[in-house]
């Protein structure tokens, strides 16, 4: 395991910072969604169903963008070791398989205590659009460095 990452601790987290992180959806992480949750709407797997919505095409799982902004957190900034608190979404836009998704992150407030950062999260696709926009609360580590960063599992076999 020598992939190591980056992490921030609180005192070197500035007002105003800045991180992204992007993932592109792929038929499987929609597919593996549906799984992990449990969701079944029809308006993300029956493409028949979803042609005769407003969007006219399956569309992403709202909470699979979330789920983009938490890797976002968590591996960029603060970045691991960090401590997801709350977080605050409005979905603006969908998004469909094949769609890339870039977080931007922005430290907003830093408060002592308890080494809380408020972060603004904006999700936007490959073509500049907002998909999401919202707010996170973190605790950030102690400490800044390095980790180690574990392998995704191998979902294949």
């Amino acid at each position: 395991m020598n992939n190591m990452v980056r992490h921030f601790g609180y005192d070197e987290l500035s007002i105003g910072q800045q991180a992204s992180y992007t993932r592109r959806l792929e038929e499987r992480d929609l597919l593996l969604f549906a799984a992990v949750s449990g969701d079944r709407n029809p308006l993300h797997l029956d493409a028949q169903y979803a042609s005769t919505t407003p969007f006219g095409q399956r569309i992403a799982h709202g909470m699979w963008t979330a789920g983009v902004i938490s890797a976002a957190l968590a591996m960029e900034l603060p970045g691991p070791g960090s401590i997801y608190l709350k977080q605050t979404l409005e979905f603006k836009a969908p998004v469909f398989v094949g769609d890339t998704i870039t977080v931007q992150l922005e430290v907003l407030e830093k408060r002592d205590k308890n080494r809380i950062v408020r972060l603004s999260c904006q999700a936007s696709n490959q073509d500049a659009r907002t998909v999401v926009r919202g707010e996170a609360t973190a605790i950030a580590p102690e400490r800044g460095g390095e980790l180690p960063c574990p392998p995704l599992p191998d979902l294949n076999g």
